[in-house]
């Protein structure tokens, strides 16, 4: 069985979750294909592969358009394989926030007209040296909504590496 997992990244955490996943499914002996959304669509058969992760983070409540844009030049081979969609998002990180997190994923699903057989939603990051004063301010008093953590002060993983382990096992399996 062949794996395909295509991704797309803003700040680096779902690269990183990409290339976790990636790295979990050699262990098992199974191969897998990275291979990031902003590259040449021509560079990648999704035919080629028997099941598919999607990985994508959230910002400003969408999914990357070149993600967006993968998916739905490749809505018809998607639908015909098993798929797994990893959506990252700091919403997903909170239990109030998981409504929210999952509302952007049922918008891409319209979107799109992708219909994954299986969804994941993952917590991400807080990259702050990635931030402008106006970025970090929309964090703090938008995405954070006043929880306990300064997005100014430190920068933060809030990504549950072991439930995605077993998510992705079970998917792999």
């Amino acid at each position: 069985m062949s794996i395909l997992i295509a991704y797309a990244t803003i700040e680096g955490q779902t690269e990183k979750i990409a290339r976790f996943v990636e790295a979990r499914i050699k262990e098992n002996g199974m191969p897998v294909t990275l291979y990031a959304t902003s590259k040449d669509p021509d560079e990648i058969n999704v035919e080629d592969y028997d099941k598919v992760i999607l990985a994508a983070s959230v910002h400003e409540r969408r999914h990357p358009v070149d993600f967006e844009v993968f998916l739905t030049a490749n809505r018809d081979q998607l639908d015909r394989r098993q798929t797994l969609l990893l959506s990252v998002s700091l919403s997903a990180a909170f239990p109030e926030g998981l409504e929210e997190a999952q509302d952007y994923v049922d918008e891409m699903k319209m979107r799109t007209e992708l219909d994954p057989d299986v969804e994941m939603l993952i917590a991400g990051a807080v990259r702050t040296k990635r931030y402008d004063y106006y970025a970090t301010q929309v964090l703090r008093h938008v995405v954070l909504r006043g929880r306990n953590f300064d997005p100014a002060v430190q920068e933060h993983e809030f990504t549950d590496w072991d439930s995605l382990a077993v998510g992705v096992d079970a998917f792999v399996a």
